[in-house]
């Protein structure tokens, strides 16, 4: 607005009030935080940070609960959530960055029928989320009345049509409430460990991890939730390499291509886009996965688009974009270079359009730019060069007057720059015409420019008629790239869904790479009955997770203790200080959710039923701008646990009643544990109020759980491990000591302690044993050639292939007849045949090489080979592209049953390709030459 008003005082000269008027609408209409400035990006060579469209949102009551409409102008889409509670609703407005809020009358209205607003009037949760942001109120139809504000907003004609791309959302979990996913890190937060840092790779960011912390605030469906789970169990098992999966913001797709803004480097990403979703469909492995992935895309987005339309689509797109854009690779549209002039200069007037179009596009205007190029040359040297030559001639060895021919960047001309030179005698002397045609350089304006620079009437008129060919050229260019854009936009649906398909596809890709690196597993999901059409899911009431551990720790590095929950009811927790109940509850809920999103799972196996909803309660604040204490924050977040659990809920409430005078919060403690009970949902209440096992509660299936301690050398220390009973002990004064209060506190505290409460410290211990951790072996097993797949063989193309070709050849034989000396046979016949896999620029290697040896053979674009073996081979990939020159180097590897193994093959190969003339950039082995075992196994491992 202070913009606006200076503009508006700026401009409010002349009587142009309602000229100015209109710039400013035209400026406030298209550039704003939901709408990015855009405008002249077709022309640069660079890409725009293009940041996520930010969205209109209206809040309602309906008879479900609360309603949240989300619109969105770049996209023209719009979607409606429905009863919602206010936990769940207070999650999405802070985890959404919008562009203006507007709330319903419906709001005003409670249950009671009173005029305050917010379900339970001021000082509710909605309540204090909403007036600290800026809001309006609006009434009528909800969608209808927003929509129009909407347009009224962003200044858009009424005809203009947003699509709803609402999905149905039944079966499907209720969003997470505030305090859940803050809780266990699905929101960052302070002081939490965050889930989202371990479900991907640190290198994995973007829309990629957006995608998944959307997917854990908002669980899936059970069909999509195993759909996900499917396809990362197939992605986990594929042996060929996959794409990079290029990601594209849908919302800057849209709006480049509507506003015909789509620049080259744009035009060549979204080819990258189509080409890899052919590339997976063309592909037997990657084929499956696509199909998987079809539903996921269809949630993500709201269309609803098949296979074939989406290969067909893709198909047209890249042929189209393949047939109009300069793609790498091409080289039929060189700057200009002449002798005589700087190549800076025609550096700058050409680069801003070559090698955006194909040629065969602009031909007729490359033609005559060149033709003005060389005529420019031709005068230059007709006009400068003898000057320069002369002078240089009679230059005097230690000064005098000096010349040369150079390029004024800031007025786009080759002048000649050098100080007023005649000659002595002229008498028809060389170069005596061209310093009598030389007049003072001008710029723009017509102002003299400088006294050193100098130019002809020849010179002048050839630089007009280059730049003006340039020119024309140009606005061809541009012409032509802004139709392209015109016509994508046709398929703008097919793009949206394609470009997010490979979001959902690198997300899931990388959840998978490093799901096996820390160890974890896939659950087996369960659904509850449904009673539409008859149908029913595998049914299951209870929860069993064996080797659990807390989701932020390491479990390949071995340094966390296993726990095994099998959960059939209600247990009532407790256990002492420091013991691993937090922490426990918080990797039962992360459990949980990944289960339910059809993620892995940290732990040794999972079974996880489709719950209809997950809440983690720990501890409370107070909360001073409410006026309320932390106990009653407590409690209205209590009160939301409860009224919104089902028998298909999960619950976790960890140190229940904690903040109030101990005899009346315990009662409160187990008349809501008794609700729960009765509600029949799984859960965990943990607590230090041990007065709870005197209370007569009327329970039928809670059962009582402890985190176990033992007894080591006169000291009670904890276990973190979960047992059958009741713990008393909570080694509060072991507690304060460690974090260093004074011993005096500490003595003078357990005096109190017996001199009050000795009668009922309980003299019996809780003894837990330790489980035995198991580990299956990894099978490592590579797949066979098939038809259509990344690795099949076709015939060479080009010298690049023919040496890749004859390099396989070549390992392929070597590490054969090693392997058949390792096995001691001697008929090749019984071996089976052993096969590398390919990974070409643009690629990477599957999840399957995580954790395995690997021997690999790297292609370098100088022609030279590098031999290496990693048990890493994605990060070794990733390294050896981040040299310079290195970008595109192409792989070959094979998996191999151990680094013993690998290392041999790896001197091997070094050793002989040398020998056979292949060139090596790694002559030695990395001090390998004598490594290895004869104690060995090869049985694990099946080539092929």
């Amino acid at each position: 607005m202070v913009i606006q008003c200076a503009l508006w005082r700026k401009f409010k000269v002349q009587h142009k009030l309602v000229l100015v008027k209109d710039v400013l609408y035209l400026v406030f209409r298209h550039a704003h935080p939901g709408s990015p400035y855009v405008f002249g990006l077709v022309g640069v060579d660079h890409d725009l940070d293009f940041p996520e469209p930010m969205p209109v949102i209206g809040v309602s009551r309906s008879a479900r609960g609360y309603c949240l409409t989300l619109i969105l102008e770049t996209m023209k889409t719009y979607s409606s959530e429905d009863g919602l509670t206010e936990e769940a609703l207070v999650t999405k407005l802070r985890t959404c960055r919008y562009h203006h809020l507007f709330l319903h009358s419906s709001l005003k209205v409670n249950a009671s029928g009173t005029c305050r607003w917010g379900e339970f009037g001021s000082g509710g949760l909605l309540w204090g989320e909403c007036t600290a942001r800026q809001f309006e109120w609006f009434e009528g139809d909800p969608v209808a009345e927003l929509l129009y504000k909407v347009k009224e907003l962003y200044g858009l004609d009424d005809e203009v049509t947003f699509r709803n791309v609402t999905v149905p959302s039944e079966n499907r979990p209720r969003s997470l409430h505030l305090g859940t996913a803050t809780q266990i890190g699905a929101i960052p937060t302070e002081g939490i460990p965050c889930l989202l840092k371990v479900l991907l790779p640190s290198n994995c960011t973007g829309l990629p991890a957006l995608y998944i912390r959307d997917l854990l605030l908002n669980p899936p469906a059970y069909e999509i939730a195993s759909t996900i789970q499917a396809t990362c169990k197939l992605m986990s098992s594929i042996k060929c390499s996959i794409p990079e999966f290029t990601c594209v913001s849908s919302a800057k797709l849209v709006k480049l291509l509507e506003l015909r803004e789509a620049n080259h480097i744009e035009f060549c990403r979204i080819k990258n886009v189509v080409d890899e979703i052919l590339h997976m469909h063309r592909s037997i492995d990657l084929r499956e996965v696509l199909k998987l992935l079809m539903d996921p895309a269809w949630v993500a987005t709201g269309l609803k688009i098949d296979l074939e339309t989406l290969v067909n689509e893709c198909e047209w797109l890249s042929d189209r974009i393949d047939q109009m854009i300069f793609l790498d690779g091409e080289n039929d549209q060189k700057i200009s270079s002449y002798a005589n002039i700087p190549g800076e200069f025609f550096e700058d007037a050409e680069s801003s359009w070559k090698g955006r179009v194909k040629k065969i596009h602009i031909e007729e205007e490359v033609a005559e730019v060149e033709r003005a190029a060389e005529a420019l040359s031709s005068v230059v040297t007709e006009d400068f060069l003898p000057i320069v030559s002369r002078i240089k001639a009679t230059s005097a060895p230690l000064g005098g007057p000096k010349g040369e021919i150079l390029y004024a960047r800031e007025h786009e001309a080759v002048w000649f720059k050098g100080k007023r030179f005649a000659p002595v005698v002229w008498a028809g002397t060389s170069g005596e015409e061209q310093i009598k045609q030389l007049k003072p350089a001008l710029d723009s304006k017509g102002r003299k420019v400088g006294e050193e620079w100098f130019t002809t009437m020849k010179v002048e008129g050839a630089l007009t008629r280059y730049h003006d060919a340039g020119a024309k050229a140009k606005a061809r260019v541009l012409e032509l790239l802004r139709g392209l854009s015109t016509e994508l936009q046709t398929k703008i649906n097919i793009l949206v869904f394609a470009s997010m398909l490979l979001v959902i596809a690198k997300a899931l890709f990388a959840h998978v790479s490093e799901g096996r690196r820390r160890k974890w597993v896939f659950p087996t999901l369960t659904g509850f009955s449904s009673s539409k059409g008859g149908e029913s899911f595998d049914e299951t009431k209870g929860m069993k997770i064996i080797g659990l551990t807390p989701y932020w720790f390491d479990a390949s590095a071995g340094c966390a203790v296993h726990n095994t929950v099998d959960m059939q009811s209600l247990f009532l927790l407790t256990g002492p200080n420091g013991g691993g109940k937090s922490s426990l509850l918080r990797s039962i809920c992360a459990a949980a959710l990944l289960g339910i999103c059809g993620f892995m799972v940290p732990a040794e196996s999972a079974l996880i039923p489709q719950f209809d909803s997950i809440m983690l309660h720990m501890k409370s604040y107070d909360s001073p701008a409410d006026g309320k204490s932390s106990f009653q924050v407590e409690m209205s977040e209590i009160r939301s646990v409860v009224g919104g659990a089902t028998s298909r809920s999960l619950v976790l409430v960890d140190e229940i009643c904690r903040g109030t005078e101990t005899a009346k919060g315990t009662c409160i403690a187990g008349s809501i544990i008794e609700t729960l009970d009765e509600i029949g949902c799984l859960g965990i209440i943990s607590t230090h109020l041990h007065g709870i096992f005197n209370l007569p509660l009327r329970t039928k299936n809670m059962v009582y759980k402890a985190m176990g301690t033992e007894y080591v050398d006169g000291q009670t220390k904890p276990t973190w491990k979960l047992v059958d009973g009741i713990c008393r002990e909570s080694l509060a004064f072991e507690t304060a000591t460690k974090e260093g209060v004074a011993e005096t506190i500490i003595q003078r505290a357990e005096e109190l302690y017996s001199s009050v409460y000795a009668k009922e410290v309980s003299s019996g211990r809780l003894d837990t044993q330790l489980l035995k951790l198991g580990s299956d072996g990894i099978h490592l097993q590579s797949n066979g050639t098939q038809e259509g797949s990344l690795c099949h063989k076709t015939k060479p193309t080009n010298r690049l292939e023919v040496i890749q070709n004859d390099v396989e050849s070549a390992v392929t034989m070597i590490c054969q007849k090693k392997l058949m000396e390792l096995y001691k046979q001697k008929n090749r016949s019984e071996l089976p045949v052993v096969n590398f896999v390919a990974i070409a620029a643009r690629e990477q290697p599957p999840p399957s090489t995580i954790g395995a040896s690997c021997l690999y053979v790297m292609f370098r674009p100088d022609k030279k080979l590098y031999i290496g073996e990693t048990d890493d081979l994605d990060g070794r990939v990733h390294s050896h592209r981040s040299k310079e020159g290195m970008q595109n180097a192409s792989f070959l590897y094979l998996v191999v049953p151990g680094k013993s193994i690998a290392r041999q093959l790896e001197t091997l190969l070094v050793n002989q390709l040398s020998s056979q003339g292949f060139p090596l950039t790694n002559l030695a082995d990395g001090k390998h030459q004598n490594f290895g075992t004869s104690s060995f196994s090869l049985g694990s491992m099946t080539v092929a």
